[in-house]
């Protein structure tokens, strides 16, 4: 059995537990944007309910294009107010290989891929980067309410990064 056939069989139980009829935009107003990692588990580190936050993820937590897109979004058409950036240590993307990736793609389907990787330097450098993009995006309704944290995959701790460096 597939990872995916198994998933299916193990949503026929969601809908005895699943609170239906919740509004879009989320209660607590918040978005978090994170790593795709399987390692950090959101919900359960933040204490999140079911509609009450949006967690986007992408490779790295990177805020690229289309997460500035999202969380364009999420501010102005659904009401969030805050912003956390999260994150962790052991980041598949810490000192990868952009140009590298890039052309191992392209010598395998001829095709040069659009996208940017964006390697991963140092967490605390790369968070107060994100933190000072995002409150300068004119994109964003409201920006004072950004901040970033480092989740550490060996401890489960959760860290802030002060975007003055303090």
């Amino acid at each position: 059995m597939s990872a995916t056939d198994d998933y299916v069989a193990n949503s026929a139980q969601y809908p005895t537990a699943y609170t239906g009829g919740l509004p879009a935009p989320p209660a607590r107003r918040g978005a978090i944007v994170t790593c795709m990692d399987a390692r950090l588990n959101v919900n359960d580190l933040l204490g999140i309910g079911l509609g009450e936050a949006h967690v986007l993820r992408n490779a790295g937590g990177v805020i690229s294009d289309d997460m500035l897109r999202s969380l364009a979004i999420s501010q102005r058409a659904l009401g969030t107010r805050e912003i956390m950036v999260i994150n962790h240590t052991q980041c598949g993307l810490l000192g990868f290989d952009d140009e590298g990736f890039r052309a191992e793609i392209q010598a395998e389907t001829g095709e040069q891929v659009q996208w940017q990787p964006h390697t991963l330097g140092d967490l605390d450098t790369d968070l107060r980067r994100a933190i000072a993009f995002l409150r300068s995006s004119p994109a964003l309704a409201l920006t004072e309410s950004v901040r970033g944290f480092v989740f550490d995959v060996a401890d489960g701790t959760l860290r802030e990064v002060h975007p003055e460096g303090g």
